[in-house]
């Protein structure tokens, strides 16, 4: 039953998809970190779902933060935020106790918790849990910031479509922000919401690949064996509903070249070490090496699809047909990129506060 990740800077999440709320606990933070109420709701409505190519559940994501902030900073003590589930329609999935939904927890949720599990809307196993991480996740962005470490994620690649390439800058990355659909090229963005509405209109979905990049973090971070850098954000990202690929920097396109190709050469500018490429995405032997940390997350087509699908039905122990009903996806990618973010920002939070200590945050 492991709901909580961090070491020093630990998260927990709780609650399930029509429970009455859905929560986080953040614990081993810095007394007096600023709390910015406006910031978290502006993370939370990047998350949230935008038209025709989102699912037409609409929850106003009203949280609360009911322990460890006082006077707008935190306390140092476990600090709590609940968000309560207000437009739920748990009859569409009176059936899926007996017939599995392909692609979703349904029947592996099921066989783990012993069919106690609370199968409505996917339960505990739903992307709606993402909600109370991306309200933890932005007060965390809001202290890395104030160290002058950013984290962007833009869509770069959906239903076939490619993104202008990341170059990565820091102005990419404070744009990227700003955007409620994460794209660099306008023009690209509009091809890539054609395409999930196109598959909603088809009663199918799409998938997509995004890509993340971290400006100012140390040198000196992680560790060269179980605890990399790569590792800890691997194991953070594949928590998050519907991602089935990490890599990192050129990833597996590096196996194609030779090592004079792939090396990152060393250079001096000014008082700073940095290399002349970045292919390693700023990691080596598990270790950031200060030049800005790259990764790409691919997600996977939402499983709900209105399409007619195989699966089996457990009372009859025969194969069936199933069209999934209800409300749905046609692509989770682009609400994905805001949790990539705060799930990077969580890790992060956590090796620096190993590194340098819990209080370093608060520092100026």
């Amino acid at each position: 039953m492991k709901n909580t990740f961090g070491t020093n800077v630990t998260l927990t999440l709780f609650g399930e998809s029509h429970g009455s709320e859905i929560g986080a606990v953040l614990d081993g933070l810095a007394p007096g970190l600023p709390v910015d109420e406006a910031f978290i709701a502006s993370q939370l409505d990047l998350r949230r779902s935008i038209g025709a190519i989102s699912t037409a559940r609409h929850e106003k994501d009203e949280f609360r933060i009911v322990s460890g902030v006082f006077n707008g900073r935190t306390t140092g003590t476990p600090l709590c935020i609940l968000i309560p589930n207000t437009d739920v329609q748990s009859a569409d999935y009176a059936d899926v106790t007996c017939v599995p939904r392909p692609g979703h927890a349904d029947y592996t949720s099921a066989v783990k918790y012993g069919g106690f599990n609370d199968y409505r809307g996917g339960g505990h196993a739903s992307g709606r849990l993402t909600a109370p991480l991306v309200a933890a996740g932005a007060i965390l962005l809001s202290a890395l910031r104030t160290k002058e470490i950013l984290i962007g994620t833009h869509i770069s690649r959906l239903a076939g479509i490619d993104d202008a390439p990341l170059t990565p800058s820091e102005e990419e990355i404070r744009q990227l922000g700003t955007r409620p659909f994460a794209v660099l090229s306008d023009a690209a963005g509009e091809k890539m919401r054609a395409a999930i509405e196109e598959a909603a209109t088809d009663g199918d979905s799409v998938g997509g690949v995004l890509e993340t990049a971290v400006f100012g973090l140390p040198a000196g971070l992680g560790e060269p064996w179980f605890d990399s850098v790569e590792g800890l954000l691997a194991h953070a990202i594949f928590s998050i509903p519907g991602v089935k690929g990490v890599s990192f920097g050129d990833g597996f396109d590096i196996a194609e070249r030779s090592g004079s190709e792939a090396n990152d050469a060393f250079a001096r500018v000014g008082d700073r070490i940095v290399t002349k490429t970045n292919h390693s995405g700023g990691i080596q032997g598990g270790i950031t090496n200060g030049m800005p940390l790259t990764f790409r997350t691919a997600v996977k087509p939402t499983p709900s699809i209105a399409k007619t699908q195989k699966t089996l039905d457990f009372s009859s122990g025969e194969e069936t047909d199933l069209s999934v009903s209800g409300r749905h996806d046609p692509a989770i990618v682009h609400r994905a990129r805001v949790v990539v973010d705060s799930v990077t920002a969580l890790v992060l939070a956590d090796l620096l506060s190993g590194r340098f200590g819990t209080d370093w945050l608060r520092e100026g």
